[in-house]
């Protein structure tokens, strides 16, 4: 699950849209947080955010599958590959990460 440096400082980049983001390395990859929200990871120079019921159609729809952190075993994450089209253009970034966002602060209040 490496990431590299220069992946994880674009997409860091391009979350300024939605302010400023603090990426924690972990297990090779990094947690990407806002304002103390784990609301995204990177893991193999892909970016992941956060689903529930909420947003999961979402990523299903355009194609995009769960994180899953050991690829012989079927245990996935409730974190989906944000389509490359999206991290690509900040003002299709910010909806995704602000439903990402949404999510974290709902399972940060239960």
């Amino acid at each position: 699950m490496p990431v590299s440096d220069e992946y994880l400082t674009y997409v860091i980049d391009q979350l300024e849209c939605i302010g400023p983001v603090q990426a924690k390395r972990m297990f090779g990859g990094a947690g990407l947080y806002f304002e103390d929200l784990f609301f995204a990871l990177v893991a193999d120079d892909v970016l992941y955010f956060k689903v529930d019921d909420s947003n999961r159609a979402d990523y299903e729809s355009a194609g995009m599958r769960p994180f899953q952190p050991f690829p012989d075993k079927p245990y996935v994450m409730q974190y989906y590959e944000v389509p490359i089209e999206a991290l690509e253009n900040r003002e299709n970034l910010y909806g995704w990460a602000r439903k990402a966002l949404d999510v974290a602060e709902r399972k940060a209040d239960e």
